[in-house]
């Protein structure tokens, strides 16, 4: 179910405003994890690298120079606690037992297994018996915006009416009780949904508050904090989020991919491989320790893994495109070459597929078509430096006496 986390695919692609390879995104052929995630590039701007070697930077790396690794703590964290008898981490149950309680108990408990019409159900039935209690309207709220397939990812339905209106409930329970955290946190969901970032964080920061122990209020606020420029601040809050919630697999792919932006490899792979033992079949989880592992010089380590993310969302271009980065990196230029061609049948857009399409093709010697593939990434963005890099490193190796 998309309700649980605020999810940071807002964090899915560290190499900058158009990263090579961008990081695997929550696939949209499969169910998603409990999570709902966010899309947002960190602002580094990748280095073009010569057309004789990889592409600028493996998939979700840092370009360039990474900022400087901060150690983790020696200790090991607490345990998290131990949730209330009859409450969910990140549900609207209070456990009190009493019938409105159970039944907000069991929208959570619906809610969290993707089944939007019981959970209505039952938050209808709270709301009929506390008919003043916010709880219930919160959760009508997640089941609308959980069972409307709107994309969930950061500023992905900006003009959206559903979510207008969505945002406009939240305010009026906001009005009535100011100090209900859950309706300040999903309010700041909403803000992220629409794009923003400044009112989405004010409403996160007093929804953490007031719920200092809602893994959601952590991750929705680590995506405010990165979309405001807050990246430390922001691992800090997904670090939490895993912590609370450390056997959901999405908030351990969100902390991932903040190590990952942070240049915490090594940190990024552990998580990742956690997620992948909580959720073998999980996308995502796949793709993102494939990247990792690829950031990390290992394609031979990172191939199961990408190989079996296209399998499971054989739709997902980016996923295709990773694996054909990943081919390339192992010197399988042909099976890059169709692996890219494949991502871009899929989605003629993605300029980095573009972009490694072309080197691939450079590194086999074939000017022509790397020429033509990079001024198609560079007609979808005039903006990218690889593009133009790209190009003019074409140029001069035209210039060049033929031997």
């Amino acid at each position: 179910m998309k309700r649980l986390l605020l999810a940071s695919a807002l964090l899915s692609a560290a190499c900058g405003g158009a990263p090579s390879t961008p990081a695997a995104a929550p696939s949209s052929t499969a169910p998603p994890p409990p999570a709902l995630y966010s899309g947002m590039e960190a602002a580094e701007p990748p280095t073009p690298k010569p057309l004789a070697t990889a592409p600028a930077c493996a998939p979700g790396a840092p370009c360039g120079a990474p900022p400087a690794a901060t150690t983790s703590a020696a200790s090991p964290p607490p345990p998290p606690p131990k949730p209330k008898p009859g409450t969910l981490p990140g549900g609207l149950a209070r456990g009190s037992q009493d019938a409105a309680d159970k039944a907000l108990f069991a929208g959570d408990k619906a809610l969290e297994l993707g089944d939007w019409a019981a959970a209505k159900k039952h938050f209808l039935q709270a709301k009929k018996l506390a008919p003043k209690d916010p709880a219930p309207r919160v959760g009508l709220v997640r089941v609308a915006l959980a069972s409307s397939q709107i994309p969930t990812d950061y500023a992905a339905a900006p003009k959206n009416p559903k979510i207008k209106a969505l945002l406009r409930d939240l305010d009026a329970i906001v009005h009535s009780d100011a100090d209900y955290g859950p309706a300040h946190v999903e309010r700041g969901r909403v803000q992220l949904i629409l794009g923003n970032a400044p009112e989405a964080l004010a409403s996160l920061e007093r929804g953490l508050a007031l719920v200092p122990s809602d893994p959601e209020a952590h991750s929705a606020l680590g995506v405010a904090l990165l979309a405001t420029g807050k990246a430390e601040k922001a691992l800090t809050r997904f670090e939490e989020a895993a912590q609370l919630d450390p056997r959901n697999p999405a908030r351990l792919t969100n902390l991932g991919t903040a190590y990952m932006m942070r240049g915490r490899v090594d940190d990024a792979i552990k998580v990742y491989e956690k997620a992948v033992a909580l959720a073998p079949d999980d996308a995502r989880a796949r793709g993102d320790l494939g990247t990792a592992l690829l950031a990390k010089n290992q394609p031979d380590k990172a191939l199961p893994h990408l190989q079996k993310a296209v399998k499971l969302a054989p739709d997902r271009a980016t996923f295709l495109s990773n694996l054909g980065y990943a081919y390339q990196r192992s010197g399988d230029l042909d099976r890059a070459i169709a692996t890219y061609e494949l991502a871009l049948q899929k989605d003629k857009t993605l300029g980095s597929a573009w972009i490694n399409l072309g080197t691939a093709h450079a590194q086999k010697g074939d000017v022509a078509a790397a020429e033509a593939a990079f001024k198609k990434a560079l007609a979808l963005d005039p903006t990218d430096p690889r593009a133009k890099a790209n190009l003019e490193e074409l140029e001069a190796l035209k210039k060049q006496p033929k031997k």
